[in-house]
């Protein structure tokens, strides 16, 4: 049982999924600016798995998630779909997982989820785009051939979208807004799948447009969240007029995005 522990009072948000997670903290990565962006406000946890379809996911979910745990997540997001997506190795062995198969594999995760709190929230990403000339020059000589292709990537985004429909879950349709950038297959990946800073950028763009527009209560969006001892301080710098001081705590100058 892993379980969470956050700082007392702070919200945790746990980012599950495969690769394009647990590299979510690397070359300017989604998980990394959402850390950055909830400083003081979240803790944002990761739990990423590379390689990992949606059956591998749902033997771990109630050790990765476990109903009595004390502290329970405000919110999770959850990417699965990518590895699912490979095409069927003839030995029977890979990450492939039949469609309908990875629709129910979705939906189990989706309910194990829902279930661990009143206060628990939900956001899917779908399967992204991806670059296949790229991805082909770029996969270890150590592995068999690796089938991916982007029509399946659109037919397993467009399941996963069908079902947060079906389930009143919030989604980031990948597929479509990663290519709603005119140079997306050579901006927003580093080898043909993995994302670059720019994909991440896209990402985190629609989480926080969820997360802003979302009628939850509380509001998990970060400028509606209080900042973790946000109170102003003699101890803070003093302002110019050396009569007072400046609190700092809400500062985001430090950021080449300012995030809505």
């Amino acid at each position: 049982m892993l379980g969470f522990a956050p700082a007392p009072g702070r919200p945790l948000f746990v980012l599950f999924g495969s690769s394009i997670v647990q590299f979510s903290f690397s070359n300017g990565g989604w998980g990394a600016a959402l850390a950055d962006i909830y400083a003081r406000k979240a803790d944002i946890l990761l739990r990423g798995y590379i390689g990992w379809n949606s059956r591998r996911a749902l033997q771990v979910i109630d050790k990765v998630f476990p109903k009595d745990s004390p502290v329970q997540p405000s919110l999770v997001i959850v990417y699965f779909g990518g590895n699912d997506s490979v095409a069927a190795h003839s030995s029977g062995l890979g990450p492939h997982v039949p469609l309908e198969e990875y629709i129910d594999n979705m939906r189990k995760i989706a309910e194990h989820l829902k279930s661990l709190s009143e206060k628990t929230r939900v956001i899917f990403l779908s399967c992204p785009p991806l670059n296949e000339e790229t991805l082909r020059k770029s996969t270890s000589t150590v592995l068999s051939e690796i089938v991916r292709t982007n029509e399946t990537c659109r037919l397993y985004s467009e399941a996963c979208v069908s079902l947060c429909k079906e389930m009143d879950l919030k989604v980031v349709d990948l597929w479509n807004a990663m290519q709603k950038r005119d140079d997306w297959a050579t901006a927003c990946f580093t080898d043909g799948l993995h994302l670059s800073e720019e994909g991440s950028k896209i990402v985190v763009d629609e989480i926080l447009k969820i997360l802003k527009e979302a009628d939850w209560d509380p509001c998990l969006h970060w400028k509606a969240m209080p900042t973790e001892f946000g109170e102003g301080s003699p101890y803070d710098l003093v302002s110019s007029s050396g009569q007072s001081t400046v609190n700092p705590s809400d500062w985001t100058f430090h950021r080449r995005i300012q995030w809505d």
